[in-house]
């Protein structure tokens, strides 16, 4: 048997849950992961020290385990799940019903049987029946059961709080909930150090990711998809920034640098996605090295890796070896993980016992070195996410990485290796001059761009991002007012973190969670911070969610003219007979990041007036103090508006049309608020000539930025014409 190194790459990753325009988590996955896998993943390894690894971590994510480990940190769920149970808020109830059993049911939850029975409660009588009926001692123990479900193995084995509440199980205290929020802030602390001091007495490498996870090559140019296949759909005009793709990898290698003490050698491309052009920045940057798939590789060199019955792949010498990129004078070299190999720890060991899954990988990683035939030793990447799979295995994996760790260490055959020891061991490293532009997933990019939602958030980041480009073309012009850097500077930092892959990971019909409205509004919130940083108007279509679902809507046609007086207040109940209705089920959530404010929509005519009544809900209302409705009317030109609102009363109205803001605009439209929003616009304001329609579209703002929009899609088509019992088609 040939001797086989093993290259193990762990990556850990998190999107920016961080809100920011009011700086809250909007989702808590950072903190309850840090609290689960990333600090026992590299703890664990001190028990092995013969078995090198390479760790990848994010600078976006280090950032925020950064952020949770000082304490300054806002996160609603965090906040619910550690107040006092007799004085919860009804949001903070329906939050702790909606996130507290968002948990592995059979490996996590069932360890606790009060966690199940509170869960089994819900199930059967509803998130309002258990809201009403819980008692104090329910909301506590599903509190802080919630948490518990989410500490490493280590702690609930061996740290002295953390293992007796484990213990404990249920009718915990006020008490106990204090000790535990403190003990996490404890344990959030060491994350990052831990990693630190494995590098330092040399068992792991840190290699780092782009700084916000974006999919690099797309990022350079979104042209690049069609390479890989050409029916993807695109966005035109492309969105082609590779300066953004530098400042990415720059910003990387910053973090890296500062939080672990070295700049880095390895590159995890997000989601193993390369490029000739992306790779080019990165071995300019100093990058040695990067990993992506297999199936790269196979399409760069135009073969295959099939398995045979025992798992052994055709052209097992290309696969289970380094190859050096070189491009003009620069190089890189690349790891190529093994597809098969590396799905069975994501997918299919956690349903076989830890003994059976160590014995297995084990054994097939000594396969590779029995039947290997070349002179050079083989190079076995094994490469997956080091947080995701772990909440399937019995005991969070950690006694099937413990047999698979010891496995290794005690094969004199096996050499687990960092990726940089890998270089070193691999003797002589064939080159190629082009890499196939691909990522780890079928070797395409039709995750991030093989949709229309995705192509769609693509065309909305590149408005954004063009917008940014003229603030900084007229800041360096310095011919006019513009931004100062200081916001210049907070636009870009958006722009970066709305680049990131994870967002457009749920757009599309491959992938959804329950979190899938949390991702669409907090991937807008990214672009609406643009627009809030330079000053200028984010266009309503940021309030309309990009993810598809079906939604209900209700609508009636008009039955009749309408007789009515713009005073905010239904005067009769014939007033508003026979308008016509537009409404859709408008569910309010603020966990969701979405906030409904429009209820429904009445529009109908007279001879010379069009008339439009917004009923809004009282409940959103209250959460402002100010705010603006838009209403926008397009014949061949657009119409707008615009109503503030302070403190529940009317203020200034502005109309405009075609870009010019008329001087009297009471002459041409009429609105009042108050119990409901009533509108009049004269029928002199439009050319309906030839026309059989008039398009529609209401949003509400709020701080510069839309909040809520109705239709939800598009726009409202308002048919003229006698039988629409409209203004006659001219």
């Amino acid at each position: 048997m040939r001797p086989v190194n093993v290259v193990l790459l762990w990556h850990m990753h998190q999107p920016q849950y961080r809100d920011p325009t009011t700086g809250r988590y909007i989702m808590p996955w950072t903190r309850l992961h840090a609290l689960k896998d990333y600090w026992g993943m590299v703890k664990l390894a001190e028990e092995f020290p013969g078995v090198h690894m390479t760790f990848n971590v994010v600078p976006s994510l280090g950032a925020q385990i950064d952020e949770y480990a000082s304490g300054e940190f806002h996160e609603p769920w965090f906040d619910a799940a550690f107040a006092a149970a007799d004085s919860l808020t009804p949001e903070q109830k329906l939050h702790i019903l909606e996130r507290g059993f968002q948990v592995n049911h059979d490996n996590l939850m069932a360890r606790w049987p009060r966690y199940v029975e509170l869960y089994k409660r819900v199930q059967s009588g509803g998130e309002k029946t258990a809201a009403a009926q819980f008692s104090a001692g329910d909301w506590r123990d599903l509190q802080l059961l919630s948490q518990l479900a989410w500490m490493d193995e280590e702690y609930l084995a061996h740290d002295s709080v953390v293992s007796a509440l484990e213990k404990k199980g249920k009718e915990f205290t006020e008490e106990d909930k204090s000790q535990l929020k403190a003990k996490q802030l404890e344990l959030i602390a060491r994350v990052l150090p831990e990693y630190r001091a494995a590098a330092a007495r040399g068992q792991i490498e840190i290699s780092t990711t782009p700084y916000y996870h974006p999919i690099l090559p797309l990022v350079c140019d979104t042209e690049i998809a069609l390479r890989s296949n050409p029916n993807s759909p695109v966005p035109r005009p492309p969105f082609r920034y590779p300066e953004d793709a530098r400042e990415q990898l720059v910003r990387a290698r910053r973090y890296h640098e500062e939080r672990f003490g070295a700049l880095p050698a390895g590159l995890w491309p997000s989601e193993g996605s390369v490029s000739d052009q992306a790779l080019e920045i990165a071995a300019e940057l100093g990058f040695r090295w990067f990993a992506t798939d297999e199936g790269v590789l196979g399409r760069t060199r135009n073969i295959g890796f099939w398995r045979d019955a025992a798992g052994y792949p055709e052209n097992a010498e290309q696969l289970y070896s380094p190859w050096r990129l070189r491009r003009g004078d620069r190089e890189i070299v690349g790891f190529f993980r093994d597809h098969y190999l590396s799905d069975l720890l994501g997918f299919v060991y956690s349903r076989m016992s830890a003994q059976a899954a160590a014995e297995d990988l084990h054994r097939r990683i000594r396969l590779v070195g029995e039947r290997w035939t070349a002179s050079r030793p083989p190079t076995l990447s094994l490469i997956l996410d080091g947080e995701n799979a772990w909440e399937y295995y019995a005991g969070n994996g950690r006694d099937f990485l413990r047999q698979f760790y010891k496995k290794m260490q005690d094969d004199p055959d096996i050499h687990p290796l960092t990726a940089t020891e890998a270089i070193a061991a691999a003797g002589e490293i064939s080159s190629i001059e082009s890499i196939f532009p691909a990522s780890w997933i079928n070797a395409n990019f039709d995750v991030w761009i093989g949709d229309a939602e995705d192509v769609r958030a693509w065309e909305m980041l590149a408005e954004a991002r063009e917008v940014y480009a003229r603030a900084v073309a007229d800041a360096e012009g310095d011919d006019r007012y513009v931004p100062e850097a200081q916001a210049l500077n907070r636009a870009f930092e958006s722009i970066l973190a709305a680049e990131g892959s994870d967002w457009f990971w749920w757009f599309g019909p491959e992938h959804s969670t329950a979190n899938d409205a949390e991702f669409d509004a907090l991937f807008r919130k990214h672009l609406t911070a643009i627009y809030a940083a330079l000053g200028e108007d984010a266009p309503d279509s940021l309030a309309q969610p990009i993810k598809h679902s079906p939604t209900v809507v209700k609508r009636e046609s008009p039955s009749d003219y309408l007789q009515v007086i713009v005073d905010g207040r239904e005067s009769s109940y014939f007033e508003w007979l026979g308008a016509g209705y537009y409404a859709a089920e408008r569910r309010s959530s603020a966990m969701h990041g979405r906030m409904f404010v429009i209820d429904d929509l009445l529009f109908g005519f007279d001879e010379e007036r069009l008339y439009l009544r917004l009923d809004l809900i009282p409940e959103t209302l209250t959460k402002f103090q100010e705010f603006e409705i838009r209403i926008t009317l397009w014949d061949a030109r657009e119409t707008r508006l615009t109503l503030a609102v302070r403190d529940r009363k009317l203020g200034s109205v502005r109309l405009e049309q075609g870009g010019m803001c008329f001087l009297n605009p009471a002459e041409f439209a009429k609105a009042a608020f108050g119990k409901t929003v009533e509108v009049s616009f004269g029928k002199k304001l439009f050319d309906i000539k030839g026309r059989r329609s008039l398009l529609l579209g209401v949003a509400i703002w709020d701080g510069g930025l839309p909040v809520d929009v109705l239709p939800a899609e598009g726009y409202l088509e308002i048919p003229l014409g006698d039988a629409a019992f409209a203004w006659p088609v001219e």
